[in-house]
């Protein structure tokens, strides 16, 4: 009886571990952080960041999770770096005292037709709520390094205005949007990470 008992807890007890929300970590290098405008009014441009980390925390049962996001906003990539200074700069986004733009989600939900994160995002020392819609979520097994992923694409406009960069509006358009592609791995322990160096 007891061991009826014992076996029907560790039963228990691994289908709630099963169950439980899983920590994935943001992979910077496949993970990209866009932004589009209009210029002139003629064209739209797109230019990116090329550091972005944070954590998803991704509930598989209730599909369900919240997300933390922080774009080091000092690696934004124009192509040009003069422009690439003039975006740092304080008109925009001043990152010699805001080098960080930050999302906290407070509620994620992939249900419905329209998955969405809903947070605060954070720009210049400014916190406004916001939604990101998203799209194309999957979680799997990497073919290459055989660890748990998952990827989506989330994307929101805001108005630059709302975080103070208003700016030289006959130049550059008031909403932006930004997007991320983002792929977030599992973390493993060290010696499982070690059993699989194909130098070994």
């Amino acid at each position: 009886m007891k061991r009826l008992a014992t076996l029907t807890a560790l039963v228990a007890f691994a289908a709630a571990a099963q169950a439980a929300p899983e920590t994935y970590v943001i992979d910077n290098s496949q993970t990209s952080s866009l932004f589009s405008y209009r210029a002139l009014g003629l064209s739209n441009q797109t230019h990116r960041f090329e550091k972005i980390s944070g954590k998803v925390v991704f509930d598989h049962a209730a599909r369900t999770g919240s997300a933390d996001v922080m774009i080091d906003a000092t690696s934004v990539n124009t192509g040009n770096s003069l422009l690439d200074e003039h975006i740092q700069a304080a008109d925009f986004f001043d990152t010699a005292n805001h080098p960080a733009i930050i999302f906290k989600s407070t509620r994620m939900t992939l249900d419905g037709e329209q998955p969405s994160m809903s947070g605060n995002l954070t720009i210049k020392g400014v916190t406004r709520p916001v939604t990101l819609a998203v799209s194309n979520f999957q979680c799997m097994q990497d073919p290459s390094f055989k660890l748990e992923s998952c990827g989506a694409q989330a994307t929101v406009t805001i108005r630059r205005s709302d975080f103070n960069m208003g700016k030289h509006a006959f130049l550059v358009s008031n909403d932006i949007t930004l997007n991320l592609a983002i792929k977030a791995v599992k973390p493993q322990p060290v010696l499982q990470v070690a059993s699989r160096d194909p130098g070994r």
